[in-house]
């Protein structure tokens, strides 16, 4: 089986005193490439999360972020009552306004609100992780389905090469024919005497020299392999890209041996399903 790079797991967490959601983005990268945004009360705990996401999603462009919403009375910040009394009376020696607006001032002035900083709950942080073993969950769900999708895509583009190599195969001996046809004709116009053995000799050179028999083994091959790769347990976007690889070589073989017109029109098709193919696989994990 194969899984897309390509997924989103979420999570939702709720406390008595806050809201805690955790979402995963992931799109398709060469690499590993991790980006974790949470409050700062968590960021002591970053490297625990970024080594769980490395050895749980492999690779891939990764979004990580944790949001907070307070549902209850649950505040770090306090007024510093003596500091902004303090204000308060050094502003009325200078103005006599109203005591609302002596206060606003006030409040805006330094030190005039302590932040106390917040610890992280060790028994709170145990379910907010619990919470993100949910979301990568989710995620390599989300990753599987899409796997399943771009399967799915494969086998059917690999089922058409196949048959085009099977119709090139079935169009080789009316090749050869064609082959043999033109170079007598080329002979002949020569309207010149010509050794017969010579000739036989050259044929069968050129014969072998446009021969793409190895081509059609080496690319069903291929392709078998392809499909099984996809069906085992260590499938990878690498591993098939390695083997489309050589598919391409035998396809873009075969094209530059036909030398006949109507076989390289197969080789067109079969080249533009394997760069579909391609395309795709540069979503698979």
């Amino acid at each position: 089986m194969i899984y897309s790079m390509t997924g989103y797991g979420k999570s939702v967490l709720q406390l008595p005193t806050k809201k805690v959601t955790i979402e995963l983005k992931s799109l398709n990268s060469k690499s590993l490439d991790l980006n974790a945004r949470m409050p700062s009360i968590y960021r002591e705990k970053e490297l625990t999360i970024r080594k769980l996401l490395a050895d749980t999603l492999e690779r891939g462009k990764i979004d990580f972020s944790i949001y907070v919403e307070a549902t209850a009375e649950d505040t770090s910040t306090q007024i510093n009552t003596p500091v902004v009394k303090q204000y308060i009376e050094q502003l009325r020696q200078v103005v006599d306004g109203d005591p609302i607006e002596l206060l606003k001032m006030a409040v805006r002035f330094p030190d005039a609100l302590n932040t106390v900083r917040e610890e992280i709950d060790e028994n709170e942080w145990e379910l907010i992780q619990n919470e993100i073993n949910v979301a990568i969950k989710d995620l390599i769900n989300h990753r599987l389905d899409e796997g399943e999708v771009l399967e799915k895509d494969f086998n059917q583009r690999v089922a058409i090469i196949d048959d085009l190599l099977e119709q090139v195969m079935a169009m080789d001996p009316e090749r050869i024919v064609g082959v043999r046809e033109r170079l007598l004709k080329g002979v002949e116009e020569l309207k010149d005497k010509y050794d017969e053995n010579r000739f036989e000799q050259e044929l069968v050179y050129y014969i072998e020299k446009f021969d793409i028999t190895e081509e059609k083994v080496r690319l069903k091959n291929h392709l078998n392999y392809f499909i099984d790769s996809i069906n085992s347990d260590d499938s990878n976007g690498k591993k098939l890209g390695f083997i489309s690889q050589e598919m391409g070589r035998e396809i873009n073989t075969i094209g530059s041996k036909s030398n006949y017109a109507p076989m390289q029109q197969l080789v067109v098709q079969m080249k533009d399903e394997l760069e579909k193919i391609k395309e795709q696989l540069l979503n698979v994990l």
